[in-house]
């Protein structure tokens, strides 16, 4: 690796270098070497293995305090799971369900009798466990679960049901084959009164793997991708459990049935115990990141050894030489720089919130918005960049011992697990439109309508990165028409910021129109959502542009900082070209300069030609884990 790609990597690893270092070291070796295996229980046996061998080596434990068994590095947990996704993606979930989701669950919803029953012994693999809260019915709507948990204050256990068929725990990562115990989110009833959605530690298997009485569990079966994965389905017939067994550090029951929360308003409860979960979301994003960069390096690595027809003055030309290819990968690379740099900036933030005694309420609720968006934005670009990577690779890109088939089939589940992101989009829209009110959190679209139209005015704007540096491009920002403006930072801040602020304004507008003009509610909101996703897509958009600034800002080489310039313009001339024609119907630009754009595009993906063997090593992508038959290790 030359110096220039050290360093671009050094940069793009940012505040959390030393344990990307660390990961980067621990999975080098032959046990985490990419592999297909189409075979669905080898696939799992596989995974299992691996996992086994993460667990001896202590691998899980940063995730989890040292009073859990841990080392309380949360941060380092997130990060270093990226590279499991690298090598992976079955790896990289079972991995996250068992330490991220049933882990987490116990860690963050359970109390210190808890952590001492259960954390050591799911840490090192004594104790497999699944999260049960996806139902068939009801998947991002947790709220209005079906499953139900009815105490029963004469034997002092709850009684869990599955009182209808779309009450089924649906496409549970373990269900199916490895877990013994469950973490199941249900309806909590004590004394014919429901408390709402809380988390219970049921057993579902004996030490032979089979079904406990009460219990039945099936396989999902074949799917699009992850065949290492035992995605199961459960459902309870009057299944008991002790009453300890509710993860209570936000709601308990007494022994005679007595519901008691530290939490008074049951809205409020419930969103700050899915609160403390956020980390899967995180995990979500980060590794969907982490996976195109493998597919970008693959890809990129390709197209500068692959040559295809002739110049005229004799001679094959590279792919990478070809400004079609040029303009195929390089916004892609861009942009996996830009999330990357996002990412790190969404790390230290849940590090700081989730290491807090007392976590601020407001920060939780932005840092809950800011993992939406994010996750939203990657595993979107994960779909559409593994994609374009493989198409960019011909015929070679189809085969799976080139694995981007198998990273496109692995990935494409991520837009709806952790979150539909529709539906996390609408979540980031109605944070920017009501200013992260209380109110707003359990409402449904048709009560959020009435809500905001009485407090769209009070918008909530968060500024990322270095605040400092930041304003001084908004102050010198320039006319979009000025010539050669689209290279200039504060022109682009500008058009990231008109954009934005436009689409929340006037959605705000047009909501309290619709409020007026509608008989309906859920007509209203209706009438208004494509409006709300775009004002979210406009968010997120220029909060990464900002970490990105602010990426570059910490860096510290200026040959590095040099080539992270012209990305950064190549990402915002990216996102400018995707929404010219936003730019061009609200008279925001002519389109004369929408044309310029396209030039200044393709100028800087010619720059930018000479160092992208630099920015490829800079993507941080282990020669391991990037191996592939058209790309093999040096």
């Amino acid at each position: 690796m030359t110096t220039l790609g050290s360093e671009l990597r050094k940069a793009l690893d940012g505040y959390w270098h030393a344990e990307r270092e660390k990961a980067r070291v621990e999975l080098n070796r032959p046990e985490f070497a990419p592999h297909y295996i189409p075979d669905v229980a080898e696939a799992r046996k596989v995974a299992l293995s691996q996992m086994q061998v993460l667990a001896a080596e202590g691998f899980p434990g940063h995730g989890f305090t040292e009073a859990q068994g841990g080392t309380g590095q949360i941060g380092r947990a997130v990060v270093s799971i990226e590279f499991l996704a690298m090598s992976d993606l079955s790896l990289m979930v079972k991995a996250g369900v068992q330490w991220g989701l049933f882990g987490g669950a116990i860690a963050n919803l359970g109390t210190a009798s808890h952590h001492d029953k259960y954390c050591r012994p799911l840490l090192n693999l004594d104790l497999v466990g699944c999260f049960a809260m996806t139902e068939t019915g009801h998947g991002s709507d947790v709220q209005h679960l079906e499953t139900t948990a009815t105490y029963d204050p004469a034997s002092q256990e709850f009684v869990i049901n599955s009182p209808t068929p779309s009450s089924r725990k649906d496409y549970i990562g373990g269900a199916a084959q490895h877990a013994k115990v469950a973490a199941v989110f249900a309806q909590l009833i004590t004394g014919d009164e429901s408390q709402g959605v809380h988390c219970f530690v049921v057993p579902i298997r004996d030490n032979k793997g089979k079904d406990l009485p009460g219990v039945t569990t099936s396989d999902c079966g074949y799917k699009g991708g992850l065949t290492g994965v035992d995605n199961g389905r459960i459902m309870f017939d009057n299944v008991r459990v002790p009453r300890e067994n509710l993860l209570n550090r936000y709601g308990d029951v007494a022994e005679d049935g007595t519901y008691t929360s530290p939490i008074d308003s049951s809205n409020r409860r419930f969103f700050t115990m899915i609160g403390t979960l956020v980390r899967g979301r995180v995990t979500v994003g980060g590794c969907a990141s982490a996976a195109t960069r493998v597919a970008l390096t693959i890809a990129g690595r390709y197209a500068l050894t692959r040559r295809q027809f002739s110049r005229p003055d004799g001679g094959e030309v590279l792919l990478m030489d070809y400004l079609v290819h040029q303009r195929r990968l390089l916004p892609l690379m861009a942009r996996a720089y830009a999330y990357g740099f996002a990412q790190n900036e969404l790390v230290r933030k849940m590090q700081k919130v989730q290491s807090a005694e007392n976590p601020d309420q407001q920060e939780q609720r932005e840092l809950e918005s800011q993992a939406a968006g994010l996750k939203v934005a990657q595993t979107t670009f994960a779909t559409r960049g593994i994609q374009e990577c493989r198409e960019a690779c011909g015929g070679a890109g189809y085969l799976s011992e080139n694995r981007l088939v198998q990273l496109k089939d692995d990935t494409d589940v991520f837009t709806t697990f952790e979150g539909d992101n529709q539906i996390l989009t609408q979540l980031v829209a109605k944070e920017l439109l009501t200013g992260f009110a209380d109110e707003v959190r359990g409402m449904s679209p048709w009560e959020w309508a009435g809500f905001a139209r009485e407090t769209v005015s009070d918008v909530v704007k968060k500024y990322t990165a270095a605040e400092q540096i930041l304003q001084m491009i908004r102050d010198r920002g320039r006319d979009v028409e000025e010539e050669g403006s689209f290279y200039d930072r504060g022109t682009q801040l500008y058009m990231f910021n008109e954009r934005e602020e436009y689409l929340i304004s006037t959605a705000a507008r047009r909501m309290q129109a619709a409020m007026k003009r509608e008989k309906d509610a859920f007509d209203a909101f209706n009438f208004v959502s494509d409006h709300i996703m775009n004002a979210a897509r406009a968010h997120v958009d220029r909060t990464v542009f900002e970490a990105f600034i602010g990426g570059i800002d910490a860096c510290s080489d200026e040959a590095a900082k040099e080539v992270l310039n012209e990305l950064c313009d190549l990402f915002a001339l990216s996102v400018f070209e995707e929404n010219r024609a936003w730019y061009i119907e609200h008279r925001r630009m002519s389109t004369g300069r929408t044309k310029a754009i396209t030039r200044a595009f393709n100028e800087r993906c010619r720059s930018l030609r000479p160092h992208v063997a630099d920015i490829i090593d800079g993507l941080g992508v282990p020669d391991l884990l990037a191996n592939s038959v058209i790309t093999p290790m040096e």
